[in-house]
């Protein structure tokens, strides 16, 4: 489905198609088991949701993607900027926030629930890669460090498709002003004043600068504000809730 027609998906998620080849979907809360707070389609198991319900979450999810693909690569988020490349096997959630892989029917996964979810690929180059990018992920430069990662592994920037995935909008993301004007100096373009007119960071600027100063031309956006859209997971409007994903494979 390409990123013009993923407003039509009538499955509990939207899916898009960076380029040929390449699968990428963002899930919402919805379409799976997981009792209040955490109705239902909770993936994260590190919000305080029954273990049991979040296995068979991931499972409905693996299901999800291609025929053929393997269960979903997780990570231990900590809101840095370190990236991995992902092999054929299975690998621990080691403590990162970005990833990539060269290998077909292995699909990434990064949670969120305010932060944004960003996915790219180079399809000729057959690499497909998923970061994780709150406001510090922004400041410490997660997508850029995920687009050199992919490059020296053979992929070309100016090749890429990205698409960004829903987070909470500048207008309704409240900080200090001296937060604001750290993460400003840091992400140019990310500052900005929310609805009420107080200090803001608008993550999804600051990314989209932030990629075109990688050389990535495509960038598509899903632009829900996590907090405004109640099919989605915010821990900002909500405090304690679960999480949606975003994933990204290479079809086999």
């Amino acid at each position: 489905m390409s990123a013009s027609a993923a407003g039509r998906d009538h499955r509990p998620w939207r899916s898009f198609e960076l380029a040929a080849g390449v699968g990428a979907i963002f899930t919402s809360r919805s379409g799976g088991v997981s009792a209040a707070p955490y109705d239902t389609l909770n993936l994260s198991g590190a919000v305080g949701d029954d273990p049991d319900a979040v296995v068979r979450n991931r499972r409905l999810l693996d299901r999800g993607c291609d025929r053929g693909c393997h269960a979903v690569t997780w990570m231990a988020q900590v809101h840095g900027s370190a990236v991995r490349q992902v092999g054929a096997g299975p690998v621990p959630a080691a403590e990162i926030d970005a990833q990539f892989t060269s290998v077909a029917g292995v699909p990434l996964g990064v949670l969120v629930a305010d932060c944004a979810p960003v996915l790219i690929a180079d399809a000729e180059a057959r690499i497909a890669g998923a970061a994780h990018a709150g406001r510090a992920g922004l400041a410490a430069g997660v997508v850029p460090e995920l687009v050199s990662a992919m490059a020296r592994a053979g992929a070309l920037a100016s090749r890429m498709h990205a698409v960004i995935g829903p987070m909470i909008c500048g207008a309704c993301y409240e900080v200090p002003g001296q937060l604001r004007d750290a993460v400003a100096q840091a992400a140019p373009g990310s500052g900005c004043v929310t609805r009420s007119g107080r200090p803001g960071i608008d993550i999804r600027a600051g990314l989209e600068a932030q990629l075109e100063s990688s050389g990535v031309p495509s960038v598509t956006s899903d632009r829900r504000c996590t907090a405004e859209s109640p099919e989605l997971y915010s821990y900002r409007r909500d405090g304690r809730t679960g999480r949606f994903a975003g994933v990204i494979w290479l079809a086999s």
